[in-house]
């Protein structure tokens, strides 16, 4: 039997995968933006079976995040290993901007942040050289155009890794792979025989999304770009293509001498929306006249590929899809949206208890600079999982009773607080169950100055709900929403058909992709009141 490897390898909102291959074993990192824990690590011994194994940020090792537009927070790690210890560079958007931490183990415990105050601009990346010498990249206005102008490249300076320090200058090693080329980023190093290559993104991590390589014999030199950049696109196939927005890729080695890329892309969902945001990708590539050729034959990157011959097939233990509580610990696919500073939940009794505190989902978002104003009271009540399928269907039993302003209930989350929510609310002194679609008018993203935004709310629907027992369900189905209820799973009723293209901010490029959870608010107070939840299923079907 031929195995094959299934794309996309992780999917769901798991975007810039950053992929390290030690011994083995091979570990993917991806950005986790403003969800609390931070930057999910992902292994496997064979590239087509991914576990997620740990998160290398927490609130246990210094992680800071705001519920603010959900583009903001942790973007573009880069995982390396060298002489026995992991390394992972990354920008915090909440925080004081680029840092490194460091494990023995990527399954944890992971250090506290070297936060590097010499190291500016976005998308930092390190590259240990065949001499074990380090070097740090990123991208920043390093470019003479000649004209007086600095415009966006690549800069490439000395790094001493043990005291987390440049030790010298920032020299410019390229500028983009087109003329005047839109956004030149997320560089990554790597020494292969007589060449130095560097790999790029650029286009943009939307539909216009490449990738883009250069190489030079002299690692300081200025690296000439590839003939055939972009080596890898889909924004030639149109925007009805299946698979779009590839980019971002990551390079690794196989024993057998042969190479694999790691990249990002989105699936189309309706032929219209990528409510999955950005996931993880895979293509072959192979090496012809000095040249990397990624997604050989085709050009593109399919749904599925071979699986290595020099790789032993190693299934994995399947991602829960049914959580009763009866854990002290969360389950690993349990995120937070912001740092939870102010959410004293509890597992007790076999449930989940969420406090009605007064921040609402859709709380008005806010500008944010490059180092933001450090704040810790964004976060929100509510305890979400990727939708990592087009089809998936989210169900919980929740015991709920509320008494003046506050709500609890099952919520389908966006960027920029596009939502559906279903919640057990008090409305006119009157106990019921609503469907609220939250959107908004904006026309930058938070972090471009001039940024402004206007939510709007409105009650789809609404029914009486005496009782404090209810299940509730959203099942997504493409971007078809069914919104369910009832006394027990075998008696829902249909609430809502909703669109959920209404729900998919395509102007902030799907950096991230649909949550689905519990929550509580009590929308604008802090309220002595909590919703209980007895367990939470969540299938995703391929």
């Amino acid at each position: 039997m031929e195995h094959k490897i299934q794309n996309p390898i992780i999917p769901g909102f798991y975007p810039d995968p950053s992929i390290c291959r030690v011994g083995d074993d091979y570990y993917i990192v991806c950005s986790s933006f403003e969800l609390c824990p931070g930057l999910p690590i992902f292994h496997s011994r064979d590239l087509a079976n991914w576990e997620q194994i740990s998160y290398a940020i927490t609130e246990e090792n210094g992680l800071h995040v705001e519920k603010n537009g959900n583009t903001g927070g942790l973007m573009a790690p880069t995982l390396r290993y060298h002489d026995g210890t992991y390394y992972i560079i990354n920008t915090n958007f909440c925080d004081k901007g680029n840092y490194i931490i460091t494990a023995k183990d990527p399954a944890g415990p992971w250090s506290e942040p070297h936060f590097l105050d010499d190291v500016p601009g976005i998308d930092a990346s390190i590259f240990f050289d065949d001499d074990g010498q380090c070097y740090i990249m990123g991208t920043g206005n390093v470019w003479d155009n000649g004209a007086g102008n600095m415009e966006r490249g690549i800069w490439l300076a000395p790094y001493d890794i043990g005291q987390f320090k440049v030790t010298g200058e920032p020299v410019c090693i390229f500028n983009s792979a087109l003329r005047v080329g839109a956004s030149p980023e997320s560089p990554h190093l790597y020494h292969i025989g007589e060449y130095y290559y560097l790999v790029i993104a650029e286009g943009g991590t939307e539909h216009y999304h490449a990738v883009m390589v250069a190489r030079s014999r002299e690692l300081f030199g200025f690296y000439e770009g590839c003939p055939a950049n972009p080596v890898l696109t889909h924004r030639h196939l149109g925007f009805r293509a299946p698979i779009t927005n590839i980019g971002h890729a990551d390079l690794v080695e196989l024993p057998d001498g042969s190479w694999y890329a790691v990249m990002l892309g989105s699936r189309l969902i309706d032929g219209k929306a990528k409510n999955l945001g950005r996931e993880t990708f895979l293509c072959p590539v192979i090496w012809e006249r000095g040249w990397p050729v990624f997604a050989p034959e085709t050009g593109t990157v399919e749904r599925e590929y071979p699986a290595p011959s020099c790789l032993p097939w190693t299934p994995v233990k399947e991602e829960a899809t049914f959580d009763d509580f009866d854990e002290e610990q969360l389950a690993l696919p349990w995120s937070w949206i912001g740092t939870p500073y102010q959410i004293n939940y509890r597992i007790e009794d076999s449930r989940l208890h969420l406090p009605c505190i007064a921040n609402k989902l859709n709380e008005e978002i806010h500008s944010v600079g490059w180092i933001p104003e450090y704040r810790k009271d964004t976060c929100v009540s509510m305890l979400a999982r990727r939708q990592r399928q087009i089809h998936a269907t989210a169900t919980c039993e929740m015991h709920f009773l509320p008494k003046d302003s506050e709500s609890a209930g099952l919520a389908v989350m966006q960027a920029m607080n596009h939502m559906y929510v279903a919640e057990r609310a008090v409305t006119d002194k009157k106990q019921v169950l609503q469907v609220k679609r939250s959107t908004s008018d904006f026309d930058l993203p938070p972090y471009i100055p001039g940024f402004t935004c206007h939510t709007k709310e409105e009650i789809v629907t609404s029914v009486p709900w005496e009782k404090p027992d209810i299940i509730l369900q959203m099942e997504m189905d493409g971007e078809r929403f069914h919104i369910r209820y009832g006394e027990s799973k075998a008696s829902l009723q249909e609430l809502a058909v909703v669109d959920g293209a209404l729900m998919n901010p395509e102007k902030v490029g799907c950096m991230v992709g649909t949550m689905i959870g519990m929550y509580a608010t009590g929308n604008g107070r802090d309220i002595e009141n909590e919703a209980a939840f007895s367990w939470f299923e969540m299938k995703n079907e391929d």
